[in-house]
């Protein structure tokens, strides 16, 4: 048996992106969360995934919707990173963003933008595989992303040893 704390010691050993998630209901409200397992999955045809927790209320919110917006994050986005992890009513309160192609909250600075359809949701363990059929995307020309790394957030140049 693999206990959690084990598990997560030696997978904290794995840097990862990270990303927030974004969506806008036909009502106009939008909905965000962060990924920290963000991944691509196949060129031809482009999908992309990530995996959100069965219990996120975030995701509850998303799923409806049939589209999402990846926003990954650069290493001066920690703010921002921290306002989506939160749970609140309106986690776009006074944030500035835009619109992708397909109209889903664009968060401002984001270091690249994958727009995407739900191409399927498949359950895995506790979690939910969110494939995505990739439609636009884009990138900033500078920037470094925001990288998570054993239990803490880190810039590429602060990577302890």
């Amino acid at each position: 048996m693999i206990d959690s704390a084990s598990y997560r010691r030696v997978l904290g050993a794995y840097p990862t992106g990270v990303a927030v998630i974004t969506a806008a209901a036909p009502d106009g409200i939008r909905h965000g969360l962060v990924v920290g397992t963000f991944s691509a999955i196949s060129l031809d045809p482009p999908l992309v995934g990530f995996f959100p927790d069965r219990k996120s209320r975030s995701w509850a919110q998303i799923a409806p919707i049939g589209r999402f917006c990846v926003n990954v994050l650069g290493s001066d986005q920690l703010d921002i990173c921290r306002r989506f992890a939160m749970s609140a009513d309106d986690k776009f309160a006074d944030l500035a963003h835009g619109h992708s192609p397909s109209g889903q909250p664009l968060l401002e600075n984001a270091i690249a933008w994958i727009d995407c359809a739900v191409e399927s949701v498949i359950e895995v363990g506790d979690h939910f595989l969110v494939v995505g059929a990739v439609e636009a995307l884009g990138r900033r020309d500078t920037g470094t992303p925001l990288l998570f790394f054993g239990g803490a957030y880190h810039d590429l140049a602060d990577l302890p040893d």
